[in-house]
């Protein structure tokens, strides 16, 4: 009786984000997921079976976050229906932030690149720039807040605190262009030579940092001496670091 007294939502949140819900899908998870977009302003029923209505729902979510518009809700949708949700329901509130064309659909990015959300805290992706490119964004915005941690995102992706590389190596895992993290030292060979149009990392065998559409992201080099995964206006020196960039990007 003890087991079945323990409330659903810690068990869902324990398999939150973690598959790809489609159509046809059931569980715990997919509940949670409907109670986040129920909360985001986007209707539908808390059942726990993933129809037809909350695909439209999802949809809708997608477009309105700049995400590729499929009705699939992939882990990185899910992440982001529940920070929305825990911002009290108002997607405009979290700034730009989604990595597409922001949280306000009616205000984009056109030109080619990222630039700053108002929150000073997030990053808001071209328009023009692939989908790739928009979730490495996304995704490096959803570590922001978070302070740097020797070895944090090496032993998982979801971690407390993230250092240089593991910050990076989020970031790329976003976009699906990076499997698993790599460290600094692995960044010198990882990829292609040179500089990319969108993604460029800098690595050497003690630091990275990536260029990102125009904005650079790093865990160090902040004018307010502040420390963790951040983005930056202001470039850095690339002397001594080797330079390589994700083919195709």
């Amino acid at each position: 009786m003890a087991v079945l007294l323990v409330p659903a939502s810690a068990d869902a949140r324990s398999t939150y984000a973690k598959r790809t819900l489609t159509v046809g899908s059931q569980g715990r998870d997919v509940k949670l997921f409907q109670k986040y977009l129920v909360k985001s302003g986007f209707p539908t029923r808390a059942s726990g079976y993933y129809g037809s209505a909350t695909r439209r729902a999802e949809k809708k979510f997608e477009a309105e976050l700049g995400r590729k518009i499929d009705g699939k809700a992939q882990p990185r949708d899910q992440k982001l229906a529940r920070t929305v949700a825990k911002n009290g329901g108002d997607p405009n509130a979290m700034g730009q932030g989604s990595g597409g064309q922001g949280y306000d659909a009616a205000s984009g990015n056109p030109t080619e690149k990222a630039r700053m959300s108002s929150d000073g805290r997030t990053a808001i992706a071209p328009d023009s720039a692939p989908q790739e490119v928009k979730d490495v964004i996304a995704a490096a915005n959803e570590i922001t807040t978070k302070p740097y941690k020797y070895g944090g995102g090496h032993g998982s992706w979801d971690d407390s605190g993230y250092d240089c590389s593991g910050s990076v190596s989020y970031a790329l895992h976003g976009g699906g262009l990076l499997s698993k993290p790599l460290d600094s030292t692995g960044f010198e060979s990882w990829g292609q030579g040179g500089a990319g149009q969108w993604i460029t990392v800098f690595a050497n065998s003690g630091h990275a940092y990536a260029m990102i559409a125009g904005l650079r992201f790093d865990t160090s080099g902040d004018s307010n001496g502040e420390t963790g995964p951040r983005w930056h206006t202001e470039t850095r020196s690339a002397s001594g670091y080797v330079v390589r960039h994700p083919a195709g990007f």
